[in-house]
């Protein structure tokens, strides 16, 4: 996805937790819109779209250009990205870093993440609190050459 396309976000599973009385939590690979934690009045991005690739208690590093995430089901860790269809990613993720999402929160990465690109839980916007999740992306509708359901 692109900076100008035009998105459907499912409001169904946050409506659906609320009524509940529960957390939404959103799946691993799922991209999400969620509420920018640093927006300011007049900022051009009071909401963002990535890709959720950890959750509380796991730790996530990147180095060598590849993000690897360790949970109690892999203590040697995984590359998310083998786990999900992401259409035309880029090879390498830039940066290095090492992170243990807190409790409450996710990690995203955008899939456009080569150099200053994709701002991200790895470069500036830290950690996203289940509470900003807007919802679960499902179809782009613009440009209609590039309609597509998630």
């Amino acid at each position: 996805m692109y900076t100008g396309e035009r998105l459907i976000v499912n409001r169904l599973p946050i409506t659906g937790a609320t009524l509940t009385g529960t957390q939404y939590i959103p799946n691993r690979g799922q991209i999400i819109v969620f509420k920018n934690p640093h927006y300011k009045p007049g900022d051009a991005d009071e909401y963002i779209v990535k890709r959720v690739i950890a959750f509380p208690g796991e730790r996530v590093t990147v180095s060598d250009c590849f993000a690897t995430v360790f949970n109690d089901q892999y203590p040697n860790g995984f590359n998310p990205y083998e786990h999900f269809d992401v259409s035309n990613p880029q090879e390498c993720v830039t940066g290095s870093g090492d992170w243990t999402v807190p409790k409450g929160e996710i990690f995203v990465i955008g899939d456009h993440r080569n150099g200053n690109y994709s701002l991200d839980s790895r470069s500036g916007l830290s950690t996203i609190p289940f509470n900003d999740v807007v919802g679960p992306v499902a179809m782009r509708i613009w440009p209609f050459e590039n309609f597509r359901f998630f």
